[in-house]
């Protein structure tokens, strides 16, 4: 899935390196620039600027949720672990913006599949009802890293005594099978919502909280591992976060700085790259398109905690974002500045006005799927066999979404971004 490999990289390599090199693009008609180039460099710099913003809203809000699951392991009860789920969505809502600095910034997109991969064989880390229906082929389907002390794939033999970092992030993709997702947002989520059991039916996961308990009424057994699990993917997810926040701190040897340094054009490229693959490939592709098809509640995005319709939303307005030159904080406070609208209003104001027309009609789209969870019917339930309004609701986003990258991409030709080709994931709309 894309969620774990990009072909978005490779894609704009080649583009990167067949470019023109010189920072100020040219009109084919009369030679003068598609942009001021000063004006085009505070863009990028300003880009740069809201990816540490995301970033920093999502390490803040990841260390609330480790201070929530804190306290349901010091007293599991209901209401901890619904303090704790809470705390876990809350955190989805910055994280879901920062996904458009993906598929193009190398050191996003290779650090993502220990942070948000999907979907995953849940009976890797945990146990299972006697209905799960694994990935065909994955040997770690059934492993239960949290009732097992070893574990055997193939010829090697794995020693899972201790749940650590190292030993939990080496764990992913054991085995060669993608559906083998030890860390992250969603290991954490399967932890704290346990199996969604209702198909396309109403209802999420229902995971007791005396899973976590360890006095005499536990239930679900070997829970001081899970606790211990828990811990784990929580510090770890912590600690990712702010690796890429420091990749994102100004003035420093760090990735922010080779991309302020690199040619205008590129810099423009990997943006309005990141907007349509995002948009297209990943959104209306990898996670809409693919489950409506299959009518599969296991390729929704939060399939354990039925919170998808809230991430769709927020990876729309993460694409709105970097357009814009706009990201509302957590605190309310909203971040603003040099934008790729300004450029692209400055060339041609028709194009901008074109693709924020078509920003809102996708905003209002993915809203209909949050306004559908608000009465209680959710993305599982609207994907179900024979549910035609909600295969409707659905394809209204899908198509908003390629709509609105078709007029990416001619917002990109308006800044002599030539073959944007952002990346469909395989798929055809």
């Amino acid at each position: 899935m894309l969620s774990r490999v990009s072909t978005g990289g490779l894609l704009l390599a080649s583009l990167l390196f067949s470019a023109c090199s010189d920072d100020t693009a040219t009109s084919e008609a009369d030679g003068s620039p598609a942009y001021d180039d000063a004006q085009a460099r505070a863009v990028i710099n300003h880009y740069a600027d809201l990816a540490l913003a995301g970033y920093s809203d999502a390490l803040a809000q990841a260390q609330v949720l480790r201070d929530s699951i804190d306290t349901l392991l010091a007293e599991p009860s209901e209401a901890n672990l619904a303090a704790a789920r809470q705390a876990w969505r809350d955190a989805r809502v910055p994280y879901m913006q920062t996904e458009v600095f993906r598929f193009v910034n190398t050191v996003v997109d290779e650090w993502e599949g220990q942070v948000n991969a999907w979907p995953l064989d849940e009976g890797l880390i945990d146990y299972v009802d006697d209905s799960y229906q694994a990935v065909m082929g994955n040997p770690g389907a059934r492993a239960n890293i949290i009732a097992s002390e070893s574990l055997k794939i193939g010829e090697q033999q794995l020693d899972l005594t201790e749940l650590n970092a190292d030993l939990l992030a080496g764990l992913n993709e054991l085995g060669g099978s993608e559906a083998n997702v030890a860390t992250g947002y969603h290991a954490i989520e399967f932890l704290l919502w346990g199996q969604d059991l209702n198909g396309t039916g109403p209802g999420a996961g229902e995971r007791p909280a005396t899973d976590f308990a360890t006095g005499d009424n536990a239930t679900g057994g070997h829970n001081q591992r899970r606790r211990d699990y828990l811990k784990v993917v929580t510090d770890l997810l912590i600690d990712d976060l702010e690796a890429m926040v420091a990749q994102w701190q100004p003035e420093q040897d760090n990735y922010r700085a080779e991309l302020e340094a690199d040619s205008v054009e590129n810099g423009l490229r990997k943006m309005l790259f990141g907007m349509g693959s995002l948009s297209l490939g990943e959104l209306a592709g990898e996670r809409m398109k693919v489950a409506l098809a299959a009518h599969s509640p296991e390729d929704e995005h939060d399939c354990f905690s039925d919170n998808t319709h809230f991430s769709h939303f927020y990876n729309g307005k993460g694409i709105e974002n970097v357009y814009l030159g706009e990201y509302q904080r957590v605190n309310g406070e909203t971040l603003s500045g040099p934008s790729l609208s300004d450029l692209v209003a400055a060339s041609d104001p028709q194009a901008d006005k074109a693709l924020k027309a078509h920003f809102d009609a996708s905003e209002a789209a993915l809203q209909a799927l949050v306004d559908s969870a608000e009465k209680g019917v959710y993305f599982d339930q609207l994907i179900a066999p024979g549910n035609a309004d909600g295969a409707a609701t659905v394809n209204a986003a899908i198509n908003a979404l390629v709509e609105q990258t078709t007029s990416i991409e001619k917002a990109a030709l308006v800044l002599e971004i030539q073959a944007l080709n952002p990346d469909t994931a395989n798929h055809s709309f």
